[in-house]
């Protein structure tokens, strides 16, 4: 008996359905790494894992790395100075760099959502990561706008929210009741343009108003909560920033960022 449904083996499928198929924006490779290419290998093997993500001091409040010439610090010049934020804190994963960069955007803009798991390992694998989902009582991924979750397909950071969660509660033994999934608890209200087209003063003007909590969650949901927004890319954290304001002002007690990368030079 054929393994294909009748139509297809007998050549007549429906127009189109093969070649879309076939098309290496959709078929993935899972026994390739997608940095070393190696064959066989995880979708990111362990020697690069070993080579590429190499721990680096950051700063709690920013995510920018630290200085080596101090090796007690835990907050940049420019945090030490800075007025409070509605941000409390932020944790990066790995540096928006090669070969990160090339894996990350393959993931997010060309069709190949497969990534998830793996980068979201990346994430589990991180102290400050495991320690900020801990202290969490909402995990909050950053929401897509109708027209670019249309134009995608999927929401990239709600992928990783999720993979990240089931990582954290199953390998790493976080409990049910902490950095519940909560996507629904803040959405994007207006398109805008792409932050990576614009310089840092636009960019902080492009997200002002993007977002907000539906009715009825701010009282059922994050009252006196404290939340952890996750997003893949941190550049000059104004989109986080944005979203903790709606957050905060909406009556949780604190918010926090969890990113996938972060440009170390906004």
């Amino acid at each position: 008996m054929s393994l294909f449904p009748t139509s297809i083996s007998r050549g007549t499928a429906p127009r189109g359905w093969l070649q879309r198929l076939l098309t290496p924006r959709t078929l993935q490779m899972p026994s390739v790494c997608s940095i070393c290419h190696a064959w066989p290998a995880r979708l990111v093997c362990q020697t690069c894992v070993e080579r590429f993500d190499v721990p680096v001091r950051r700063c709690r409040a920013c995510a920018l790395p630290l200085p080596d010439s101090d090796p007690d610090a835990t907050l940049c010049a420019r945090c030490l100075t800075a007025p409070p934020a509605a941000l409390a804190g932020c944790h990066a994963a790995l540096p928006y760099a090669w070969p990160w960069n090339g894996c990350i955007d393959r993931f997010k803009f060309h069709a190949q959502p497969g990534l998830a798991t793996a980068l979201a390992e990346r994430m589990a694998a991180h102290s400050g990561i495991a320690d900020a989902l801990r202290q969490a009582d909402l995990l909050v991924p950053i929401p897509l706008s109708a027209d670019r979750l249309a134009q995608r397909g999927y929401n990239q950071s709600l992928l990783l929210a999720r993979a990240l969660r089931r990582l954290w509660r199953h390998d790493l033994g976080g409990a049910d009741d902490r950095a519940v999934l909560r996507p629904q608890a803040l959405q994007r209200v207006r398109s805008t343009l792409p932050q990576s087209t614009l310089n840092p003063t636009d960019r902080r003007r492009n997200v002002r108003g993007a977002f907000a909590v539906p009715a009825g969650h701010a009282d059922a949901d994050l009252q006196g909560r404290h939340a952890l927004l996750l997003d893949d890319v941190m550049t000059t954290g104004h989109t986080l920033q944005e979203a903790a304001r709606v957050l905060r002002r909406a009556g949780c007690a604190s918010v926090q960022a969890v990113v996938l990368a972060r440009a170390d030079r906004p």
